[in-house]
């Protein structure tokens, strides 16, 4: 074989026994087991499947069908300032980062330092620096070092790709937190506006006790009444003022809440005037679900893109079983002697390029740990999605469920009111007339109030189904134009040469 053949084969054959060596240590045994659900098979409930008849999605400002501008200023208030937000976006800013910092790694890397320094040289009979015994000089370098990873089983390529998703994970993240919180605004603004309309029913409670007390009082000075018939009417009263003063209560803290939602101080929220809650317009679905509709939904999203990140730390950990190379060089400065800038002459130039290599023979089965680990990170991701998944259905057929189940209670609480009133005003009539005592006029009306309450809790859970089917949904946030893709979320297969 002529020589200048052999010389350029020489290369291969180290690459070659390095790749056998670092066969040694197997990947045998170590490979993910985790395998996500799909979507449309676990969509089997007759409210979903019903569900698919229209053809919207809900806007991103869904608290707007509301029509009260208050919440509407509130929830903007809430996105700018809240602490909650903030450690999100922040949380953000931290993965982009990360990320910055791991594609760097692929990058040309170049370090410069310098050293000046005066140094006494020692005699020594063995290793004496000879000529500069017992002699004190400049001893300076300067240097330019450079790497660059050839990276050719693709570790900084995916440590990259894998940093990239956890930033889509953590803006996922961020929109869900960006959810939660319209959606706790609104369910808390909701219960401010029930406090508001059971005070009103206590109030009107109130002044028809007194319009009853007045009216004994009158039937007892003209002497066809009983000192019974006026205590029976004073009797309620004070119980109907500590109802009043309770709700009063209540108003207070539920504006504390949302001051505290939105990252105000209590003062902000003592600004806060009554709701003007109404829900006019149904809410429309998107016409294809379950797939498209959780793909909206921020939790789902960050799912998947975990589940991807944790398939490229298992491409990671195979890369480690390869032997690493990286073009390494110098270009530098040195002197012993002579002036202290004398070395940066020309005649003191050297420089060094050439390859480095790097491989695992026996590593007391640390690599095997560690795709171990990743693939069990994997499962977990996995098993992780599949759990949201389960969830997020079973969110979106509750509420779905519930929504139907509050537009029918509605309807019988309105009817309930109407008939609870007619018995209260006939009892009145009658109680006027003297053809009945007190006794039927408290009955009818505590029977009202009872039935206003039912009716007013029913309206206010209609009104926070609607804002939890909408969160269900994904609030309209558009998480779903930022997934990945399927390849990205399956586990990367083995590579024969480590099986």
């Amino acid at each position: 074989m002529p020589r200048r053949i052999s010389r350029a084969l020489q290369p291969l054959s180290v690459l070659a026994l390095t790749l056998a060596i670092s066969g040694c240590i197997g990947t045998g045994g170590i490979t993910p087991q985790g395998k996500a659900l799909e979507a449309n098979l676990l969509a089997t409930d007759e409210a979903i499947q019903s569900a698919a008849q229209d053809a919207h999605w809900p806007t991103a400002q869904w608290w707007q069908a509301y029509g009260d501008p208050q919440l509407n200023r509130w929830i903007d208030l809430a996105l700018q300032g809240s602490p909650t937000l903030a450690m999100a976006a922040a949380r953000v800013r931290q993965a982009k980062s990360m990320a910055g910092v791991a594609e760097a790694a692929e990058s040309l890397q170049i370090n410069g330092e310098s050293t000046l320094k005066r140094h006494n040289w020692p005699t020594d009979q063995f290793y004496g620096p000879g000529e500069l015994a017992n002699s004190t000089t400049w001893d300076n370098n300067a240097a330019l070092g450079f790497s660059y990873a050839l990276d050719l089983w693709g570790r900084e390529s995916n440590a990259t790709e894998r940093a990239v998703d956890m930033a889509h994970m953590s803006v996922a993240e961020a929109r869900q937190a960006q959810l939660e919180l319209q959606d706790n605004i609104v369910r808390v603004y909701i219960e401010l506006s029930l406090h508001y309309a059971r005070r009103d029913i206590v109030e009107a409670t109130l002044k028809q006790q007194q319009q009853i007390l007045e009216l004994a009082q009158k039937r007892l000075d003209g002497g066809i009444g009983t000192h019974f018939e006026v205590s029976q009417a004073e009797t309620p009263l004070p119980e109907t003022h500590r109802q009043i003063d309770a709700l009063d209560e209540e108003i207070a803290l539920s504006r504390n809440q949302l001051a505290a939602l939105a990252g105000k101080g209590p003062g902000e929220g003592a600004q806060l005037q009554r709701p003007t809650l109404s829900l006019g317009a149904p809410l429309k679905l998107p016409s294809s679900l379950p797939a498209q509709l959780l793909g909206q939904r921020p939790d789902v999203v960050a799912s998947r893109w975990q589940v991807a990140a944790q398939a490229r730390g298992i491409d990671v950990a195979h890369a480690g079983f390869y032997p690493n190379v990286d073009l390494v060089g110098s270009l530098g400065y040195m002197a012993t002697g002579g002036g202290a800038l004398e070395f940066l002459t020309g005649k003191k130039l050297n420089y060094s390029v050439g390859p480095a290599i790097s491989l695992p023979i026996f590593d007391g089965g640390r690599l095997r740990s560690e795709l171990g680990e990743a693939s069990a990170g994997y499962d977990i991701a996995v098993a992780k999605y599949n759990q949201t998944l389960v969830n997020a259905l079973k969110n979106i057929s509750d509420q779905l469920i519930r929504r139907e189940s509050m537009d029918k209670q509605q309807a019988f609480a309105a009817e309930s009111v109407a008939t609870a009133q007619r018995t209260y005003d006939i009892a009145m009539i009658a109680y006027q007339r003297g053809l009945t005592d007190y006794l039927n006029v408290l009955n009818a009306q505590t029977l009202l109030f009872k039935q206003q309450q039912v009716q007013q809790q029913v309206q206010a859970a209609r009104l926070s189904a609607h804002a939890q089917l909408v969160t269900a949904l994904g609030g309209g946030l558009g998480a779903g134009y930022d997934v990945p893709n399927a390849e990205q979320t399956q586990a990367p297969k083995t590579p024969s040469l480590l099986r």
